[in-house]
C-alpha cells in the first residue's frame, strides 16, 4: 500500500512539475514573439521615417521660387527635381486607403503614396496606419498659406503587421524637416 501511495505521490508531483516545465516554455515563446514583433515595428517606423525625411528634404530641389503647389494635412505637392535627372517634376506625398495593402493581415495599414508627375510609385506599407503633415514658418506656428511654409511636421503612425496575441502593437513617429532649397 505504500508503494502505491508513492508511486501516486510521484506522479502527481512529476505532472505538476511538467505542467510548469511546458507553462515556461510557452511563456518564454510568447515573450519572445511579443519582443520580435515590437523590435520589428520598431524598424519599420525607421524605415519609413527615412523614406519620408529624404523625400520631404529634397522639396524645390533644381527649383526657383515658391515649390510648394499644394499643403494639405493628409497630402503634400511640390516642384522638385526628385530623380536628380534635370527634370523638374511635380511630386505628391499621400497615403493609399487601407484596401490596397493586402499584404498584411492588418486591416487598418495604408501604402505610402509617392506620386511622380502622374507615375504613382507605391512604397511600403510596413504598418504605417496614418500619416499628418504640418507645415510652419521660421518661428514655429502653424501657417496654411504656401509662401509662409519654412517647415514640415511628419507624423507617422506605425502598427505591426501581424497580430500579437489579438492586438497590434502601436509607435508613434514625428519629425520636423527644413527642406533646404525652400527660401
Amino acid at each position: 500500500m505504500n508503494v502505491i501511495l508513492d508511486l501516486l505521490g510521484a506522479s502527481l508531483i512529476g505532472g505538476i512539475v511538467m505542467l510548469m516545465i511546458f507553462n515556461l516554455n510557452i511563456h518564454s515563446s510568447s515573450s519572445k514573439f511579443y519582443s520580435d514583433s515590437n523590435l520589428r515595428l520598431q524598424h519599420h517606423a525607421k524605415t519609413l521615417a527615412e523614406i519620408i525625411n529624404n523625400d520631404l528634404r529634397k522639396i524645390g530641389f533644381r527649383y526657383n521660387g515658391n515649390p510648394f503647389i499644394e499643403a494639405e494635412e493628409k497630402k503634400v505637392r511640390f516642384y522638385s527635381d526628385i530623380n536628380s535627372d534635370g527634370t523638374t517634376n511635380i511630386v505628391t506625398l499621400a497615403l493609399s486607403d487601407s484596401t490596397e495593402a493586402v499584404f498584411t493581415e492588418n486591416p487598418r495599414d495604408k501604402i505610402y503614396l509617392r506620386i511622380i508627375d502622374s507615375d504613382t510609385s507605391k512604397g511600403p506599407s510596413l504598418g504605417l496606419v496614418d500619416l499628418k503633415f504640418t507645415y510652419r514658418n521660421l518661428s514655429g506656428g502653424i501657417v496654411t498659406s504656401l509662401d509662409s511654409i519654412k517647415y514640415i511636421q511628419a507624423e507617422i503612425w506605425v502598427e505591426t503587421i501581424e497580430p500579437v496575441d489579438t492586438s497590434y502593437l502601436f509607435t508613434y513617429w514625428e519629425m520636423t524637416i527644413k527642406p533646404r532649397n525652400v527660401k
